[in-house]
């Protein structure tokens, strides 16, 4: 018997794409690097089951780009509703589905988690806003002006009790726009549940033109000497070795690159003038609660992906690069996947290749909200 709901996670990948004008599905074009699935898919891998439905021609890629273990695919339909209802058949036994648009990449975990909420407490989530602008329906010659809190910009993800979606779906024939229209003709009450302006679906070739002016890059860099008698922590892991990095805090040379191109990113103070080493309140400070620090200054921002080099002659770091990932992941609030950490050498040159000190550098991308 289960002591806990089993969510299921369902990713809507099988579209082709033809308002976008790539000439290709758009959940597979490149946003820095990291395609529109896969970002999209990232949001939604912390849960039991991630089942993404896709086209026949895009399944290797997908498989290809999108490797967690809870990962299943299914093959989609020929629209929306189809597909959907392809997902539901292959599940088979969840309490709770989540079903998003493969092409909403920008949706955040608050929004989920109160689909989610919603859906454990009523039956339904239903992310949705209200309208900005000013609603009218037209009747005639007449414009009939339509209360902005009555009415709502639906999104995803739109979440379920899976007993009532899969009926609904199993008894109601025909295609709809979403979700919650083929559940509300089913019978059941769809409540809305906590949506965001950001959470856009890229559609057209505008979507996709305009996503590059939401975005900053930052660059950070950071060295410190090696000595006896104190501990080596890089990216928030303690790393058997005979010496350790010096510095007012516990000197984490890659965690202090990151907090700098975080900053750097959005305009914002150094590490130095922040937290400067002439405060005793940062001496001997976990440079990871700082990095937590910086990643709160960021509110207005959401971080894309971050990628670390460590520079070190001495000791051998491969066996430590995932722990440092996840930790990295953790503190920024992003999936590991999104964080890369490499470590190099100087070959024997300079203060690093001497063994005297350790360096990384640090690239970040984040996106105005």
């Amino acid at each position: 018997m289960k002591s806990f709901p089993e969510i299921t996670a369902v990713v809507l990948c099988a579209g082709s794409g033809v308002r976008a004008g790539l000439g290709y599905n758009k959940v597979l074009h490149d946003i820095s690097g990291v395609a529109v699935a896969a970002r999209t898919a990232a949001k939604f891998a912390r849960f039991d089951r991630l089942v993404i439905v896709c086209a026949e021609r895009d399944m290797d890629a997908m498989r290809q780009m999108i490797t967690y273990p809870n990962a299943e695919f299914v093959l989609g339909g020929a629209t929306r509703t189809e597909s959907v209802r392809h997902a539901l058949k292959a599940i088979v036994d969840t309490d709770i589905v989540i079903i998003h648009d493969g092409a909403r990449p920008f949706v955040t975990d608050e929004v989920i988690d109160d689909s989610l909420k919603s859906a454990l407490e009523y039956g339904s989530g239903i992310a949705a806003i209200n309208p900005v602008n000013a609603i009218r329906v037209k009747r005639g010659n007449m414009l009939i002006p339509m209360p902005r809190e009555y009415t709502y910009i639906v999104q995803t993800p739109q979440t379920f009790r899976y007993a009532g979606i899969s009926y609904a779906y199993e008894t109601i024939d025909g295609d709809y726009a979403d979700d919650s229209e083929l559940y509300s003709k089913a019978g059941y009450n769809c409540m809305i549940s906590k949506g965001d302006p950001a959470n856009i679906k890229l559609t057209d070739f505008r979507d996709f033109a305009g996503l590059n002016d939401a975005y900053r890059v930052g660059f950070g860099f950071d060295v410190h000497r090696l000595v006896e008698d104190r501990r080596l922590v890089l990216c928030g892991v303690t790393i058997p070795y005979e010496k350790g990095l010096l510095g007012h805090s516990d000197a984490d040379a890659p965690v202090h690159a990151v907090m700098d191109a975080l900053l750097s990113a959005a305009g914002l103070p150094d590490i130095g003038v922040l937290y400067p080493d002439t405060d005793p309140k940062y001496e001997g400070a976990d440079s990871m609660e700082l990095l937590r620090d910086v990643v709160g200054r960021l509110k207005n921002y959401e971080i894309i992906n971050a990628s670390v080099c460590i520079i070190a002659e001495k000791p051998k770091l491969s066996p430590f690069v995932q722990q440092m990932r996840d930790s990295l992941g953790k503190a920024l609030g992003i999936a590991p996947e999104l964080v890369n950490v490499s470590a190099t050498t100087t070959e024997k040159m300079g203060v690093t290749g001497e063994g005297k000190a350790i360096a990384a550098a640090a690239d970040v991308l984040i996106r105005a909200k």
